[in-house]
């Protein structure tokens, strides 16, 4: 079964969403808000993506860090950011076996 990670209200994750609903696919949902990532989680995913397609530096959370920690970003930095705020991390994570999708994009989401 697919497993997604997100924010339920987020724009992103809902049209992923809806997009599985009506492929009929079934899925686990996982709210950040609720049950926020573990390190081990964050590590598994960086084992197949790089930290900086997880890490979301267009979103709010990320425009309103100060810019020293900005420009101390790198994988270390990226991770623990992720830990405390994980409204950082770009969204919605699908998981589905080895395959990890982050973002929405409907040809991909064709495909898996």
């Amino acid at each position: 079964m697919l497993q997604i990670y997100g924010i339920k209200n987020c724009d992103t994750v809902k049209k992923a969403l809806r997009f599985l609903d009506r492929k009929q696919c079934e899925y686990e949902f996982h709210d950040f808000k609720k049950e926020p990532p573990t390190k081990k989680q964050i590590d598994t995913w960086l084992k197949k993506i790089d930290w900086k397609i997880l890490l979301n530096m267009r979103g709010m959370t990320w425009r309103k860090l100060d810019e020293a920690t900005k420009d101390a970003i790198n994988k270390t930095n990226a991770i623990k950011l992720m830990l405390e705020k994980p409204s950082i991390i770009k969204r919605p994570i699908v998981e589905n076996g080895n395959v990890i999708l982050v973002g929405f994009d409907e040809q991909e989401y064709n495909q898996l």
